[in-house]
């Protein structure tokens, strides 16, 4: 059975600031993170905003 302790340390995991595209650190990541779904800094959902290629 899994621990109760690694389930909220996955969840913890993720916030970690680290933006998946460009992998540099930035507030915004944990912030689009909820908003969104994705974990990418605010430089590249507006890069993918207008060139979603």
């Amino acid at each position: 059975m899994i621990d109760d302790k690694d389930i909220k340390k996955k969840r913890f995991e993720d916030l970690d600031d680290v933006c998946d595209e460009c992998k540099n650190v930035d507030e915004s990541v944990t912030q689009n993170l909820i908003m969104t779904g994705f974990k990418i800094c605010k430089s590249c959902r507006v890069s993918k905003t207008i060139y979603p290629i």
